[in-house]
C-alpha cells in the first residue's frame, strides 16, 4: 500500500533536525517558508522603524510622540476593519498578498516625499503613523496565514518557531542598519526596507499558490450573528471580576510599553542633541545596534529559557518578572535625581531592554493561558476584544495622559523647570504602572485559582498554571464551607488530579468533619499513595461508629500503611455478625500479612461468605479475593462463581481474575465482552491487565466470525488500555482495516482522552498519512460512482416488492427480476457511499477542529440546499488537503457522472459493460460490506452473468451467512455441476438458513446426507 511505503521512507538527517525542533516532516516546508516570510517582513519594518524614529525625533522631538499614540489608536482600529473588508471582496490567498504589498508601496512615496522640502514634515509624520499600522497589518497577516496553513494541533508546534522570526530580524536588522546608513544613506534605507517587504510579499505569494488548498477560493461571507449569542457572552459573579482584571492586565501591559518607549526616545533625543552627530543618523544607528544586541538575548531566552521558566515558576510568577525588574531598575534610576550614583539615561535604556526582552518572550507566551478560565465559547471573543479594542484604546489613553502631563507641566512649572523634571516624572509614572501591574497579577492569581476550584470538573489546567500552595488553601476553604457535596467532590477530584502523592496533606485533617460519602472518596484517593503520617486522623475514624464502607477503607489504610501492624486486632472483624464489607476487608488484609494460623481463619471466613445464600455475602467475599495476595485453597471456588446466578458475583469475579492474574481464566474475560450484562466489568478487568492481554484482544478484534459489536468492544478495550503499544496496535490496524472495522477504530481513537488517539495517529502516520487515508476513501468512492454510472438505472414498478431494508431469500421462495436485483445493488452501493463519507469526516477530525467538522457534517446531512452550501463553505474555509476540490465535489449536490469526473485525478475511469463492472466490483470484494457483496451475486444470478471461480469460492468462504446463501443461489443457476460437488461439504454450515438451503438443494438434486 502507498501508506506503508510512504511511512518506511521517512528518516535521514532532515528528519532528525525536524525532531529536534519538534516538527513533523509534512510541517517542515510550510514552517520554514512562514519563518522566512515573517523574518524578511520584520527586517524591513525594523529598518523603517529605526529610520523613521531618527527622522521624526529630529523634526518634531519626542514630545510629539504623544500625538502619534493618540492617532494610532484610531488608525489601528480602522486598519482592522479594512482588513476584514478586504477578505470579504477578495479570496483569502489574494487578500494576504495584497496586504503584504500594501505595506510596501507607501515606502516608495515616502522616499519621494523626503526629497521635497514642502512635503518633508508631512512625510515624516505619515511614516511614523504608518509604522504602527504596518505592524498591525503584518501581525494580522502572519496569524491568519498561519491559521490557514496549520491546523489547531500543528500550530502549537509551528507558531513558536514562526514567531521567533521577529527575534532573528532584530539581530539581522540591528547590526546591518549602521552599515546600510553609511553605504546608502539614511533616507535610502527606506527603499531597502521596501525591498524586504516585497521579498516577504513574494514568499507569501509562493506560499498561497503552492498551498492553495489551504485557502478558500471564494471571498469570506459575512454571516448574520445569532442574537442569542449575546446571552452567552454575559459574565457573572467571580467570572466577571476576573474578566475585568484580565482586561486591566493587558491594558497596563500596553500602557507600560508606551510609557517606556516614549521615555526611551526622549532620552535618546537629549543624549544626541548637541553631540556633533546628525541626530537622525545617530538615533537610527543606536537603535539598530540596540535591537541587534537585544535580538540575541531574545532568541536565547525564547529558545532555551522561556518555556522552562514558565514550567518551573508558573504563569503568574513568570509574568511578574518583567514588572518587578522595571520597578527595581526604575527605583534605582530615580535615585539619580536625588544625587545617586546611577545615571538616569542608563536606567531608561535598561528598562527598555528588559521590557523588550520579556515582553516578546514571557508575556507573549503566557498571555493566552490567562484566558483559560473563561468558557470556551466566550474565550475567543474575549481575546479579540482585548487585542483588537482594549490595547489600541490603551495606547490612545496613554498618549492623551502624557500629552496632558507635558502641557500642564509647561504651563504651571515653566518650560525649563519642566524639562528638568520630565524624565524623573515619567520614570516615576513607569514605576507606578509596573506596581499596579504587580497588584493586578496578585489579584488575578487568587481569582484564577478560585475559578479553577469552582469548575474543577473541567480539568483543563495543570500544576504549572497556578501556585500549588494557593490552590490547596482554596481547596481547604471550599471543603470547610457549608457548600454542597457535589462542589466538595469536585475539589477532591481536582486535588487528586494535580497532586496525587500529597493529597493526604489536605484531606487528612478534614476527614472527621466530612460527610460519609466524602470520607469514602477521600480515603479512596489517599489509598493510592498512603503515608504513615496521616495514620492518627484515619485511626480516629475507626474509633467512632462509621458506615461499613468508610470503616472498611479506614481499616485497609491503617493495616496497609503501618510497617508492623498487629493483625490480631482484625480478628474481631471476622465474626459473622460484622457487616460483610468490613468482614471481607479484614479477611483480605489477614491473607496478605497474617501468619499461617491467622490466614487459615481468614480463609474459612471467606469460604463461608463465598458459599453463603445471601447475594451480598457472596459479592463481598468475591471482591475480597481480588484484594488478597494469595488465593490458596479459595481458587477451587472460581469455576462455581463464574456460573453463579448473581450477576454482581460474576462481575466481581472478573475483577478478581484480573487483579490476581489468573491466566487460565482470561478467556472468561474475553467472553464477558459478548454479553451486555458483563461487558463493563470485563472491560475494566481487561484494562487492568494492561499489555498482558493485548495479543488476545487483537485476536478477538481480528476474528471476522465474531459479531461486529464484540469486535468493536475489543478495540475499545485496547484504547482504554492506552499504552504506547496499544496505540501502536490501533494505528497499524487503521492502515489495513476497511469498512465498519475502520470506522470503529477511527471513532475509538477520536474518543481517547486528552486527544491521545489523535496525537498517536499524527505521531505515527503524520499529516501525510492521514491525507493518504482520505485519498483511499475518495478512490473507493470513485469506484462506486463508476459502478453506478455503468450499471443501468431502472425504475421499479409500484407493485414490485419493496425489500431494501430486509434480506430477500434466494432459494426459490422469493423470485427476483433483473431490474429489481440491479436496483437493490445500486441502493447498496449508495449506502456504501454514505459509509465512506462518514469515514471521511472521521478522518478530517484528526487534522482539524472537531467543532468545525461536526458543524459541516450537520449542515451537509440536512438535505437543504442552503444548509448544504453552508456546510461546504465551512469545509472550504477549514480543510487544506491536496485533494480538497475532489472531496468538496463528492459532498456537493451533483450527479454521479459529474462527481466521477471531479475524481479523475484519483480514479482512472474506463467505461465497462454492466457484467464487466459487476466482475470488477467483486475484485474489490475486500472493500465491500456484506449486503452489497450478496447483491452482486443476486444480480449475476437473475441477469445470467458469469463470475470467476476465485470470486465464487471466496464468496463461499465469507463469514456472513446470507453472502454464502447468495453464492449458492448463483451456483444453482450458473454451475449446477460445481454445486453438486460442493453441497455435501456445506451441509454443516453454522448458519441455520444456509444449512436449510443446502438440505433443500440436496433434496432437489437427489443427494443423500450420507455422502458428506
Amino acid at each position: 500500500m502507498e501508506l506503508k511505503n510512504w511511512q518506511f521512507n521517512q528518516g535521514g538527517w532532515g528528519q532528525r533536525v525536524l525532531q529536534w525542533v519538534n516538527l513533523r516532516p509534512e510541517e517542515g516546508e510550510r514552517t520554514l517558508l512562514m519563518f522566512a516570510f515573517y523574518t524578511a517582513t520584520s527586517i524591513g519594518l525594523l529598518w523603517l522603524e529605526a529610520v523613521t524614529y531618527g527622522l521624526f525625533l529630529d523634526k518634531y522631538g519626542a514630545e510629539s510622540l504623544t500625538i502619534i499614540y493618540i492617532a494610532s489608536s484610531a488608525i489601528g482600529s480602522g486598519l482592522g476593519f479594512f482588513y476584514s473588508w478586504l477578505q470579504e471582496v477578495l479570496p483569502m490567498r489574494r487578500a494576504i498578498v495584497a496586504i503584504a504589498l500594501l505595506m510596501a508601496l507607501p515606502l516608495v512615496l515616502f522616499r519621494v516625499g523626503l526629497e521635497l522640502p514642502l512635503l518633508f514634515g508631512i512625510t515624516v509624520f505619515s511614516m511614523r503613523l504608518w509604522i504602527d499600522g504596518a505592524y498591525i497589518l503584518n501581525d494580522l497577516n502572519t496569524s491568519i496565514t498561519a491559521n490557514q496553513l496549520f491546523n489547531i494541533r500543528e500550530i502549537k508546534r509551528t507558531y513558536p518557531i514562526i514567531s521567533s522570526g521577529i527575534l532573528l530580524a532584530d539581530v539581522i536588522s540591528g547590526f546591518s542598519l549602521p552599515v546600510l546608513i553609511s553605504r546608502v544613506g539614511l533616507r535610502n534605507v527606506t527603499l531597502m526596507a521596501c525591498f524586504m517587504l516585497v521579498v516577504g510579499a513574494f514568499l507569501l505569494f509562493y506560499l498561497s499558490e503552492n498551498y492553495r488548498q489551504a485557502f478558500p477560493d471564494a471571498s469570506r461571507r459575512t454571516e448574520e450573528e445569532d442574537p442569542s449569542d449575546y446571552a452567552t457572552r454575559r459574565f457573572q459573579g467571580p467570572l466577571r471580576t476576573y474578566v475585568w482584571l484580565l482586561v486591566t492586565f493587558f491594558v497596563l501591559v500596553e500602557i507600560l510599553y508606551v510609557l517606556i518607549e516614549f521615555q526611551f526616545y526622549s532620552e535618546l533625543e537629549l543624549q544626541f542633541q548637541g553631540g556633533g552627530v546628525d541626530l537622525a543618523n545617530g538615533i537610527a544607528s543606536f537603535v539598530g545596534i540596540f535591537n541587534g544586541i537585544l535580538g540575541i538575548f531574545e532568541l536565547l531566552t525564547q529558545w532555551f529559557a522561556s518555556s522552562r521558566v514558565v514550567e518551573r515558576m508558573g504563569v503568574f510568577r513568570a509574568g511578574s518578572i518583567l514588572p518587578m525588574l522595571v520597578v527595581l531598575i526604575g527605583a534605582i534610576s530615580l535615585s539619580s535625581a536625588l544625587g545617586g550614583w546611577f545615571d538616569l539615561f542608563l536606567g531608561v535604556i535598561a528598562i527598555k531592554f528588559v521590557d523588550e526582552l520579556f515582553h516578546y518572550t514571557l508575556i507573549e507566551g503566557t498571555g493566552p493561558v490567562l484566558f483559560q478560565p473563561l468558557p470556551e465559547s466566550q474565550r475567543n471573543n474575549m481575546q479579540a476584544l482585548v487585542n483588537g479594542v482594549a490595547e489600541p484604546v490603551a495606547t490612545g489613553v496613554a498618549g492623551l495622559v502624557m500629552w496632558a502631563l507635558i502641557w500642564g507641566g509647561r504651563r504651571f512649572l515653566g518650560k525649563d523647570q519642566w524639562q528638568a523634571l520630565q524624565s524623573p516624572v515619567f520614570v516615576f509614572l513607569v514605576v507606578l504602572v509596573a506596581m499596579a501591574w504587580i497588584a493586578i497579577i496578585l489579584l488575578m492569581r487568587s481569582r484564577y485559582v478560585g475559578l479553577l476550584v469552582s469548575s474543577a470538573e473541567r480539568g483543563r489546567l495543570g500544576v504549572s498554571d497556578v501556585d500549588l500552595r494557593v490552590l490547596k488553601r482554596s481547596v481547604v476553604e471550599t471543603l470547610e464551607k457549608p457548600t454542597s457535596d457535589a462542589d466538595k467532590r469536585s475539589c477532591v477530584e481536582l486535588l487528586a488530579q494535580i497532586d496525587p502523592k500529597n493529597v493526604g496533606e489536605v484531606l487528612a485533617p478534614l476527614l472527621a468533619g466530612l460527610s460519609p460519602a466524602l470520607q469514602r472518596q477521600s480515603l479512596e484517593v489517599m489509598l493510592e499513595h498512603p503515608k504513615a503520617e496521616y495514620l492518627p486522623q484515619v485511626r480516629g475514624l475507626i474509633d467512632r461508629p462509621q458506615p461499613p464502607e468508610v470503616l472498611a477503607l479506614a481499616l485497609r489504610y491503617v493495616w496497609l500503611t503501618e510497617r508492623t501492624p498487629d493483625m490480631r486486632q482484625l480478628r474481631p472483624y471476622l465474626r459473622p455478625e460484622v457487616d460483610p464489607v468490613v468482614r471481607a476487608t479484614a479477611a483480605s488484609l489477614i491473607l496478605r500479612k497474617g501468619n499461617r494460623e491467622q490466614k487459615a481463619e481468614a480463609t474459612n471466613a471467606l469460604r463461608r461468605m463465598l458459599t453463603h445464600k445471601q447475594e451480598r455475602e457472596r459479592v463481598m467475599g468475591t471482591r475480597a479475593l481480588g484484594e488478597a495476595d494469595f488465593l490458596q485453597g479459595l481458587r477451587l471456588y472460581v469455576p462455581n462463581l463464574l456460573q453463579d446466578e448473581s450477576l454482581r458475583v460474576r462481575c466481581a469475579l472478573l475483577e478478581v481474575i484480573a487483579s490476581t492474574h489468573l491466566e487460565e481464566y482470561y478467556p472468561s474475560l474475553l467472553r464477558g465482552l459478548s454479553y451486555k450484562s458483563t461487558r463493563d466489568a470485563a472491560m475494566q478487568a481487561l484494562v487492568r491487565l494492561d499489555n498482558e492481554v493485548l495479543d488476545r484482544l487483537v485476536a478477538l478484534a481480528e476474528d471476522v466470525h465474531k459479531p461486529d459489536l464484540v469486535r468493536m468492544y475489543a478495540w475499545s478495550t485496547i484504547a482504554e488500555i492506552g499504552t504506547v503499544e496499544a496505540i501502536d496496535v490501533l494505528v497499524s490496524h487503521l492502515m489495513t482495516a476497511w469498512g465498519t472495522n475502520r470506522r470503529n477504530i477511527l471513532r475509538i481513537l477520536l474518543k481517547m482522552p486528552e486527544e491521545r488517539g489523535i496525537e498517536g495517529v499524527l505521531d505515527r502516520l503524520g499529516r501525510r498519512g492521514v491525507e493518504i487515508l482520505i485519498d483511499q476513501e475518495l478512490m473507493f468512492m470513485g469506484q462506486l460512482y463508476a459502478a453506478l454510472v455503468d450499471l443501468p438505472e431502472v425504475e421499479i414498478p409500484p407493485d414490485e416488492p419493496e425489500a431494501v431494508a430486509t434480506r430477500p431469500r434466494t432459494n426459490g421462495h422469493v423470485s427476483l427480476t433483473a431490474d429489481y436485483a440491479i436496483e437493490l445493488l445500486r441502493r447498496a452501493l449508495q449506502d456504501l457511499q454514505t459509509d465512506s463519507v462518514e469515514r471521511l469526516f472521521l478522518l478530517m477530525k484528526f487534522l482539524y477542529p472537531l467543532s468545525s467538522i461536526q458543524a459541516a457534517a450537520f449542515n451537509l446531512k440536512s438535505g437543504s440546499r442552503s444548509y448544504m452550501a453552508r456546510g461546504l463553505e465551512i469545509l472550504d474555509n477549514t480543510i487544506d488537503i491536496p485533494s480538497k476540490r475532489s472531496l468538496l465535489s463528492v459532498l456537493d449536490r451533483q450527479g454521479d457522472a459529474e462527481k466521477l469526473q471531479n475524481l479523475s485525478e484519483l480514479v482512472d475511469y474506463q467505461p465497462m459493460s454492466p457484467s464487466d463492472r459487476l466482475r470488477f466490483l467483486l475484485e474489490l470484494r475486500l472493500f465491500l460490506s456484506d449486503w452489497p457483496l450478496a447483491c452482486c451475486f443476486h444480480v449475476a444470478r437473475v441477469a445470467r452473468w458469469s463470475i470467476g471461480a476465485d470470486q465464487t469460492l471466496a464468496g463461499l468462504r465469507h463469514p456472513t451467512g446470507f453472502v454464502r446463501e447468495a453464492v449458492l443461489a448463483y451456483l444453482e443457476v450458473a454451475s449446477p455441476r460445481a454445486l453438486l460437488e460442493l453441497l455435501p461439504k456445506l451441509q454443516n454450515d453454522p448458519d441455520p438458513l444456509v444449512a436449510a438451503q443446502v438440505r433443500e438443494l440436496m433434496e432437489r438434486f437427489g443427494l443423500s446426507s450420507s455422502k458428506a
